[in-house]
């Protein structure tokens, strides 16, 4: 671990990895605090608990929240995989950088798109600017390892 630390382009990875997991938490924590603020519960158990059954129920408010995290899920994890082996291919410390600063600055950028239900293509725009660094990352990486194929 002390020698992937020691790689710059791997610590930088990690830095903004860790970022992006501590910006998915704060997701599922609004996504929570809204549930609550709404009255919105999926189990029934945890709607009684705050009132009634007639709070086992959908909320739109709610659902936002939960595809934000759901998409945060979807597109974050394939960075974290694609990222950790991209950083091991060798790259320049600026251009890793850059890839990663790109993605999560699209990552930011869509959510508070998606939170804050800002006017189309905002989001879309942002998904995309976010996936441009995974698809050359991902590039990238099977051109180092097409010779192993």
């Amino acid at each position: 671990m002390a020698v992937m630390i020691r790689n710059d382009v791997f610590s930088c990875f990690v830095f903004y990895g860790v970022l992006l997991v501590i910006k998915m938490y704060i997701i599922a924590i609004i996504t929570g605090q809204v549930r609550l603020r709404k009255k919105a519960f999926t189990n029934p158990e945890d709607a009684l608990r705050h009132g009634g059954l007639q709070y086992y129920r959908e909320d739109p408010d709610v659902e936002r929240c939960r595809r934000a995290h759901l998409n945060d899920m979807e597109n974050i994890l394939p960075f974290l995989f694609l990222g950790a082996i991209y950083s091991m291919t060798g790259p320049s410390l600026a251009v890793a950088r850059l890839h990663f600063l790109v993605f999560f600055v699209g990552r930011v950028l869509h959510s508070i798109a998606y939170l804050f239900a800002l006017r189309a293509p905002t989001r879309s725009l942002a998904y995309t600017i976010a996936q441009i660094p995974c698809i050359s990352m991902a590039l990238q990486i099977l051109m180092a390892v097409a010779a192993y194929a």
